[in-house]
């Protein structure tokens, strides 16, 4: 321990640093022992108020994240044993070895606490639970999000929330849904799921007006698969394509906070040691699944010095291959782009209708607006003004703005 008291403020961003750091982990164990997820989740909020309370006046701790741990598991002996729970559940929660130092890489107590963060994970992703339920149950409890700011990402009212994370645990409760990660041909079926929980996620935070902390959460959790699952090429292309996209937000708006086009954005303000890293983790997926074209497509364009020197013959093909692997309007819609410009916006154009006949794209407003872009790139730019303000009108806030900027450009 620090000698004396502690100023309040340092404290406190200690114990918000090592409750960032040490939730999923704790909340992890304590589900592993007890079986019960709101004890576990109140434990661990339990150990943070402790913590705001103890170290101003005994110092932080030299290892934060195992004084927390340790709280938790003794506040969860405390409630255990005022209920009367069966006694092997004590037992179990007495010997864990969360006392003192956090073990060390590579010893059997790091394994099992990693273990169970993984558990965790693919028992939030489980797909007996509804997308959007896996989604908010990941962020509660993996992540450690409030449940307002889940509520306000979801658009509904916080007691909604609470509602739907409460019906959630219970059906895993009622289902009998196993607190493991899958082996054999059911890791094979139940990763995917997985995937597109931290997909959405991450798209949940990257969107223009979305909340960045998600698509951090998303990111960190994409590196926590894939320290875990080395052996999953898809796990790693995921984390590729994350670093890869989230290295342009500081660039994506300008100083009045408009929302830029990839085309106009000051590259040098690129994080170019995320997209460094992006590459190299690309570098050792030995094959292309849809993650890992995704990848490669960001790529293309991160890597690019100037829009112009983008390769989009590149891209256009590995549109041409995604398409192969998941054949759906949007994937349709951006494979029109791209050979927009690799061979002439005709060609994008053609692909474009033809992406809409089947009339799955009728009403998407992206739709409108990469015609309009198309039409623009062709030289008809009375028409592809009224296409942009069209696609405009079915958008808000930041995108909304800088379609009718486009339109106003090219009137």
């Amino acid at each position: 321990m620090a000698d004396g008291p502690t100023d309040r403020l340092a404290v406190a961003d200690a114990v918000a640093t090592a409750s960032t750091g040490s939730y999923a982990r704790i909340v992890a164990t304590l589900i592993r022992v007890t079986g019960d997820w709101t004890l576990a989740e109140d434990c661990a909020q339990e150990a943070s108020a402790l913590a705001l309370a103890r170290w101003p006046v005994e110092g932080v701790p030299a290892n934060p994240g195992g004084w927390l741990m340790t709280a938790a598991r003794n506040r969860a002996i405390d409630v255990l044993r005022r209920s009367s729970v069966e006694r092997r559940k004590l037992r179990e929660l007495a010997v864990l070895t969360l006392t003192g130092a956090e073990p060390e890489p590579g010893t059997a107590g790091e394994g099992e606490i990693v273990d169970d963060r993984l558990r965790l994970v693919f028992t939030c992703c489980h797909p007996a639970l509804a997308l959007e339920a896996r989604v908010a149950l990941t962020l509660r409890t993996v992540c450690g999000v409030s449940t307002a700011d889940i509520a306000r990402a979801f658009l509904v009212t916080e007691s909604t929330m609470t509602r739907r994370l409460t019906r959630a645990k219970a059906k895993i409760a009622a289902a009998g849904i196993p607190y493991r990660v899958p082996t054999g041909p059911m890791l094979a079926e139940r990763l995917p799921g997985v995937l597109a929980v931290l997909y959405l996620l991450f798209t949940r935070g990257y969107d223009a007006d979305g909340e960045p902390a998600f698509a951090d959460e998303a990111i960190r959790l994409a590196r926590l698969l894939d320290r875990l699952m080395p052996g999953q090429p898809e796990v790693a292309a995921l984390l590729a394509l994350f670093l890869l996209q989230h290295s342009r937000r500081a660039a994506r708006r300008d100083r009045d906070g408009n929302l830029l086009t990839l085309d106009r954005q000051d590259r040098a303000r690129w994080d170019h040691a995320a997209i460094a890293e992006g590459v190299g983790i690309l570098a050792r997926v030995p094959a292309d699944g849809p993650y890992a074209l995704q990848a490669r497509i960001a790529a293309c364009h991160a890597t690019a010095a100037s829009a112009e020197a983008t390769d989009w013959g590149a891209i256009a093909e590995a549109y041409d291959r995604l398409a192969g692997w998941q054949p759906s309007p949007v994937v349709e819609l951006n494979r029109a782009v791209a050979h927009g410009y690799a061979y002439g916006p005709a060609a994008g154009l053609a692909l474009l209708a033809a992406a809409r006949a089947g009339g799955a794209l009728d009403g998407y407003p992206l739709a409108v607006a990469a015609e309009a872009e198309l039409t623009a790139r062709q030289g008809d730019r009375e028409r592809a003004a009224a296409l942009f303000r069209r696609a405009a009108d079915a958008h808000r806030g930041a995108e909304r703005r800088a379609l009718l900027e486009r339109a106003d450009q090219l009137s």
